[in-house]
């Protein structure tokens, strides 16, 4: 009789006891969801715009490597092959050089065809300009490097290019 009468008051009093604990412990998951949702959308308004930047600056950067673009503005006249591989070399180092703290803000795949177009771009250079005479006139070495990359089966440029835009395009979505 004792233990009916006890069970009678710690009975209810448990089930309202689990009920206010579950009920409690729903909205603390719920606020913690809410918080973790709304640090990411804070997150995410503050580093998209960074990261979209990043992109737009690698491909400038892959533009201003690509050998119509860089020809044209580094060849002078009166100037050797010897000098414009020169030129052409430490302008695309400098370029590179510019433009490495953008690698914190694209992924390792996009970064890596941009590493791989900018080596592409310096070992094409090399490359012709072994194949001429040092004294001979710089177009020479202007229009065997343009052939070189036209003839090339992916041009390293223009392949970092599209990473570049399939990233942002699955960053956007």
């Amino acid at each position: 009789m004792i233990f009916a009468d006890i069970l009678k008051i710690v009975l209810p009093a448990l089930l309202v006891f689990l009920a206010g604990y579950l009920a409690l412990w729903a909205m603390l998951r719920n606020e913690r969801e809410r918080r973790k949702a709304e640090h990411a959308y804070n997150v995410s308004k503050t580093t998209l715009p960074l990261r979209l930047q990043a992109y737009e600056r690698l491909i400038l950067l892959l533009e201003r490597i690509s050998p119509e673009s860089i020809m044209v503005r580094l060849s002078r006249s009166g100037m050797t092959v010897a000098e414009l591989q020169t030129a052409l070399i430490a302008t695309i180092r400098a370029e590179w050089e510019h433009n490495l703290s953008q690698q914190i803000y694209v992924g390792k795949e996009a970064w890596d065809l941009v590493r791989n177009a900018k080596e592409s771009m310096v070992h094409i250079v090399n490359l012709c300009a072994e194949k001429l005479p040092p004294t001979d006139p710089a177009l020479s070495l202007s229009q065997v490097v343009i052939d070189a990359v036209l003839n090339l089966d992916v041009n390293p440029i223009s392949q970092a290019a599209d990473g570049l835009k399939r990233e942002v395009i699955d960053l956007l979505n």
